[in-house]
């Protein structure tokens, strides 16, 4: 016994920035973001916070489930962009909720909202929960130094969640990490300690594109092939294939070497940037809501990011 999905939903801000806008900005342009990132929008946030942004998916994710908040036994939430250390946001979320359940962040960078779903396989399989609520919430608008055109052009904000309710359709899971401080970075607040002699990084995000992208590619091959054959699937059985939203460049070199039709693959970059671990439950909510899914469908779903971290899993939808 581990879990099936009963409801999904997504929130982003209104506010828009297109590629046009961010090249008065800094030195770039719609046809070379488009080209090297594929992104020609992102929704960043002007007053939203994360909790916020957690929470009114959360609605749409709880309507859909057809669940009270007084049903859910946990809420898990993955964030590099909290609004606090302290509260975690799934505390936040658990509080604008009314909820009275156990709330807990997973922090594993882009790849942390698959962390959280074996997190909760891990609960319903020892009995401990009934319904769940799970979210990957992210403003990393803040998290930017908007002068660095490496890194301000990639990114946007949202939010993604999901209620899982008892079943089996989480039929594999394969996670992986290559500690590495050097390709991704977003370094904390140093602090005002006086005896702190280290020198402090900005706390913004510092990625080595190319590395990156590397890691990138391999990660995504390699777990796909794992987790569809831990399942007992082929690759031409695959519905769907849920990768994150990073680079389109690293989708169309993963979709060359794997023996799975183009059109599987969902992209929903051009409209959202990469929304870090809330681009998976964001894109799984468009196509759910779009109709695209089926029952009995077979989702790949994988991710990659900081850490380095890689993550992949196979549900039945």
């Amino acid at each position: 016994m581990n879990f099936q999905v009963l409801g999904t939903g997504h929130y982003v801000p209104e506010r828009i920035v297109t590629n046009d806008e961010l090249s008065t900005m800094v030195d770039t342009s719609d046809e070379w973001i488009t080209r090297r990132v594929g992104v020609k929008q992102r929704h960043v946030c002007t007053s939203e916070t994360t909790a916020e942004m957690a929470y009114q998916a959360a609605l749409q994710a709880l309507e859909m489930a057809d669940t009270t908040v007084d049903q859910l036994d946990m809420i898990i939430c993955s964030t590099v962009s909290g609004d606090n250390i302290c509260p975690p946001l799934a505390c936040s979320v658990q509080m604008l909720l009314g909820a009275s359940c156990p709330a807990m962040d997973v922090n594993a960078a882009c790849p942390a909202f698959l962390y959280v779903m074996d997190t909760a396989a891990g609960y319903f399989a020892r009995g401990k929960v009934q319904k769940m609520l799970i979210i990957g919430s992210e403003r990393m608008s803040r998290m930017l130094d908007w002068s660095d055109r490496s890194t301000c052009v990639i990114f946007g904000d949202g939010a993604g969640a999901m209620v899982l309710g008892e079943g089996d359709c989480y039929l594999s899971s394969v996670f992986y990490t290559k500690g590495n401080e050097e390709t991704i970075k977003i370094a904390a607040f140093a602090g005002m300690s006086p005896f702190y002699q280290n020198e402090h990084d900005k706390p913004y995000v510092q990625m080595e594109g190319q590395e990156t992208f590397k890691f990138a590619i391999g990660a995504i091959c390699r777990d796909l092939q794992q987790v569809i054959a831990d399942a007992g699937l082929l690759e031409s059985d695959i519905s769907w294939v849920v990768p994150h939203q990073a680079n389109i460049r690293i989708i169309e070199s993963a979709i060359r070497k794997m023996d799975i039709a183009p059109e599987k693959f969902c992209i929903n970059i051009e409209k959202y940037g990469n929304t870090s671990s809330a681009s998976i439950p964001l894109l799984v909510d468009e196509l759910n809501r779009s109709g695209k899914l089926h029952r009995g469908d077979y989702l790949a779903l994988c991710s990659f990011g900081g850490g380095l971290a890689s993550a992949a899993c196979i549900l039945k939808w």
